[in-house]
């Protein structure tokens, strides 16, 4: 008896040690295995073995840079996790993120998705499930169609003339500096939700951030773009349904202001006959009303599925391409005057419209360059490999396997863009021939790709179109940033937004005397 429990004993003591060695037996033997998938790959050593490596990337904010250096050192395939590979090559993007679908999103997008007391809300763009993706696409597609956006230009022209307002009194009239940065991005908000909801946020008026809504956003990418490289930490925080359950309720600021707006048209669809006059029956917010009412199979929670994607998403993108083109046109003034020249012999009105816009060869080569150097997005775009495998830039690929081509790499592809591609050169879309351009086209990545591409494109396009040659052929614009090299800074967490974007304003001594802001 004594012996029988003296084993039960010994047995017991050692059980954790068992529980230990098998988990790292089982740890060990996966780390081989996926070391092994992959072995023909080129890469860091450590990358091979951990995504530690790329958390760090992307935690110390530079991970674009890092992303460029290993594909110049190792070629177009780089692995940069036990089973991630990141994919340089432009002849790719088709295949990866063609029509079909046939690449899934990879958890990283599981991250992006918010939740709130144990809820999961789906996005348009993080879905990983193709279903629920179609279901949410295909009631508002058209809506997105740019024949369809031009008729919210009055809704952006609006906006326009509040932001020239406020920089001509707080900046022109008084000779401050102006935090160009900052506005071009309060200036994109604004005209998302004069867009979505007939209701700006308020950013211009105030000349703040309202509700710290930009803030909640950038914090939010902060923590998911790391994370998104170990998507477990995730599962086992902030999507437990436990944890979550412990949380007070509710979005961001963002969220709620979405639901704000939500709740109050609701509230005065109801109320038709009281409300004739506050409701805007062509706004964002009011189609995909429309919508809902037409197709009962339509969830109540993609409304705000709907309508928080638009601010999530729509003024980040915008923002950074703004600063992009200003910036770099300051930095290379012989590209300032270049497009200058275009807009003082162009029959453009006070405020340019997008047909205007579209006569402007030189600006749309600005455009182009600016979202060619500077994509707003800053890491891989990752898939998944269908479980049957595939073929990858003359590699195989075992299903299961995740890849993604990084719009920072791709862009910098001299055998598709040409000499110095880490320079600022628009010239580069006009000095070339018809199936040239045509390639570099297919080769950015500037919003994705393909049937998962950013569905607001178009609206950042609208916004950008019209504002920047109605700024230039306004204002004289002199970089002042506050460092000694008299540049920006950036910092990469998914989007790549850009900081201490400085200038000092004053009137173009062409410009007429009359104000943009008289009606």
């Amino acid at each position: 008896m004594a012996l029988t429990t003296d084993v039960v004993s010994a047995a017991r003591a050692l059980s954790p040690l068992y529980i230990l060695l098998a988990a790292s037996f089982a740890f060990l033997s996966y780390t081989l295995y996926t070391y092994q998938t992959l072995a023909h790959i080129p890469g860091p050593f450590w990358a091979r073995i951990s995504n530690i490596p790329r958390f760090l990337w992307v935690w110390r904010r530079r991970a674009h840079e890092e992303h460029i250096a290993l594909h110049r050192r190792y070629g177009p395939l780089v692995r940069m996790g036990p089973n991630m590979v990141s994919v340089g090559d432009p002849g790719a993007i088709a295949q990866i993120y063609g029509f079909s679908g046939t690449y899934a999103k990879s958890d990283f997008y599981h991250v992006i998705l918010p939740m709130s007391k144990g809820r999961i809300l789906p996005g348009l763009f993080a879905t990983q499930d193709e279903g629920v993706h179609r279901m949410l696409k295909r009631p508002i597609a058209q809506t997105y169609s740019m024949s369809n956006l031009v008729s919210f230009e009055p809704y952006v022209d609006s906006t326009m003339r509040v932001f020239f307002e406020q920089v001509d009194r707080r900046f022109v009239s008084t000779g401050e500096l102006c935090d160009l940065g900052a506005w071009l991005q309060m200036y994109a908000f604004d005209v998302i939700g004069e867009i979505t909801f007939s209701k700006r946020l308020g950013f211009l008026e105030e000349g703040r951030d309202v509700d710290n809504i930009m803030g909640d956003i950038w914090r939010y990418f902060e923590y998911t773009a790391p994370v998104g490289m170990m998507p477990w930490i995730d599962r086992l925080w902030v999507k437990n349904p436990i944890v979550s359950m412990l949380r007070p309720a509710g979005w961001n600021a963002m969220g709620e202001f979405a639901v704000k707006r939500q709740t109050e048209r609701l509230r005065a669809e109801e109320d038709v006959e009281n409300n004739k006059g506050d409701l805007n029956s062509r706004d964002f917010l009011s189609r995909f009303i429309e919508q809902m009412k037409k197709d009962k199979s339509i969830p109540p929670w993609a409304l705000q599925a709907w309508t928080q994607s638009n601010i999530t998403a729509g003024s980040d993108t915008t923002a950074i391409t703004l600063r992009t083109i200003i910036y770099n046109l300051l930095k290379h003034p012989h590209t300032m005057e270049r497009l200058l020249q275009e807009l003082d012999q162009a029959d453009l009105s006070e405020l340019v419209t997008w047909k205007q816009s579209l006569t402007l060869p030189y600006l749309d080569a600005c455009i182009k360059e600016a979202g060619r150097i500077h994509p707003p997005f800053g890491l891989p775009y990752e898939r998944v490999v269908p479980k049957e495998g595939a073929r990858i830039s003359g590699e195989w690929f075992k299903g299961g396997t995740v890849v993604g081509c990084s719009a920072w790499v791709v862009h910098r592809n001299e055998e598709v863009f040409g000499a110095e591609v880490d320079t600022w050169r628009p010239e580069r879309w006009l000095d070339c021939d018809a199936e040239q351009r045509k390639k570099m086209e297919n080769s950015l990545l500037t919003f994705g790709h393909g049937h998962r591409s950013c569905i607001g494109k178009n609206i950042s396009y609208l916004e950008v179109y019209k504002l920047v040659p109605t700024l230039l052929k306004t204002y004289e614009l002199e970089l002042d940033c506050p460092n000694a090299k008299n540049e920006w800074r950036l910092e990469n967490r998914w989007f790549v937004p850009q900081f201490d974007f400085f200038v000092r304003m004053k009137k173009r001594a062409s410009v007429a005397s009359e104000k943009l802001v008289e009606t």
